[in-house]
């Protein structure tokens, strides 16, 4: 009986031990949750699939101080209602100027240094940037980099990209659905009039 509380009592310590880490680990590094919701279709969650798109939460790029880019797939604090969490793209990034899109009251906006503006891939079925403005970088809680869930769904969360014909082989829901994406991401970045970095810009003699 000594033996068997002695064990237990190992186990238990044991697991205090580690604790923390795994929760730093989780608030700080890497999270898994289930996306839900239709404002990112295609890119997440499209209905050619029956399951809601599982993602890998990648919190350490945000907190390590890596620059947020225009087309990162973010999660962050709901502006309008903090309780909860959202899932929106970055179409455009501090200095950037944005033509705005309905219900937003100024056909185009500056976007302040400390900020982004965020939308969903599908505008018909989302709240954004264009109902709340410039996102405080403050917000972004993490970036979603990598569908694990379904199956047929797995790999990274690239950028939007022209998908590939093969000679002979039809055009499925997987290359409509990648068509789609990069047909909407190339529509977003022709609204976006970006400002040179310091180091792009010419020198005037």
């Amino acid at each position: 009986m000594t033996i068997t509380r002695s064990h237990a009592l190992t186990r238990t310590l044991r697991v205090l031990y580690w604790l923390p880490l795994g929760i730093a680990f989780t608030h700080y590094g890497y999270t898994v949750k289930t996306v839900r919701g239709r404002s990112m279709q295609p890119t997440l969650n499209p209905d050619t699939s029956t399951w809601d798109d599982i993602v890998v939460f990648d919190r350490l790029g945000v907190h390590s101080g890596k620059p947020i880019a225009r087309g990162d797939v973010v999660s962050l604090r709901d502006p309008v209602d903090s309780r909860k969490m959202i899932v929106k793209r970055v179409v455009a990034v501090a200095d950037d100027f944005v033509q705005t899109l309905p219900p937003y009251p100024d056909a185009e906006v500056f976007v302040p240094e400390g900020h982004i503006w965020v939308e969903g891939d599908e505008p018909f079925r989302t709240l954004d940037s264009n109902t709340f403005g410039p996102v405080p970088l403050g917000l972004v809680d993490a970036k979603l980099s990598y569908i694990i869930w379904p199956l047929h769904r797995i790999g990274p969360l690239n950028h939007p990209e022209p998908p590939i014909s093969k000679m002979g082989v039809p055009r499925d829901s997987h290359w409509r659905d990648a068509m789609a994406a990069f047909e909407r991401e190339r529509k977003r970045q022709s609204r976006i009039t970006t400002t040179p970095a310091e180091s792009d810009k010419t020198p005037v003699p």
